[in-house]
């Protein structure tokens, strides 16, 4: 597998009010251009094609990182649909449907009512990954970039809960070794 680069939109108004977005869209705060902009300083240097999610945070983020660069979306980079869940507070839909929130952390993606699922996520990105052809930067979203980390790794996508999904931070997987590149 090529170089990949995994980068998470910044901090939207929604992420910061505890708004599940899945589908949905809200633009970013001042700290999540403050985290665009320095993923664009590390990633500066770095060559290769660059690719976004097709939703509007992941857009916002990528024209600030990939600034005079060329990029392209691509659909498999959408966040994992949530269903009914999108657009509700976190909070709200724990005690409106604690039943789903039990279990392992993020197990509730897979119960989200009308929502994508783990495996039709799991398919979409080994699909992108698949399409490779060198070295890539991606801008997609929380769930998803998990996802594409631990199939970029080898791993099984039943480990989704492990490792963080930070913002303002890339991802680095290089032949089955994952490396956090930040501004420090």
């Amino acid at each position: 597998m090529p170089p990949l680069y995994l980068m998470r939109h910044g901090q939207t108004f929604w992420n910061a009010e505890g708004r599940l977005q899945g589908a949905l869209d809200s633009p970013l705060t001042p700290l999540g251009v403050a985290q665009a902009k320095t993923l664009q300083q590390i990633t500066a240097h770095i060559g290769g094609c660059c690719v976004s999610s097709p939703q509007g945070r992941a857009q916002q983020t990528s024209q600030l990182v990939f600034a005079g660069r060329d990029w392209t979306t691509d659909n498999r980079l959408s966040e994992i649909g949530i269903g009914g869940f999108a657009g509700r507070l976190l909070i709200d839909v724990q005690t409106s449907h604690a039943a789903v929130f039990k279990g392992a952390p993020l197990d509730w993606y897979n119960h989200c009512p009308n929502g994508e699922g783990f495996a039709a996520l799991a398919n979409r990105c080994r699909s992108f990954l698949t399409d490779l052809q060198g070295s890539t930067l991606v801008v997609t979203h929380g769930i998803t970039l998990r996802m594409l980390r631990l199939l970029a790794l080898g791993r099984d996508p039943a480990m989704i809960a492990e490792g963080d999904m930070g913002q303002g931070i890339v991802y680095y997987v290089k032949d089955g070794v994952c490396e956090v590149l930040d501004a420090a």
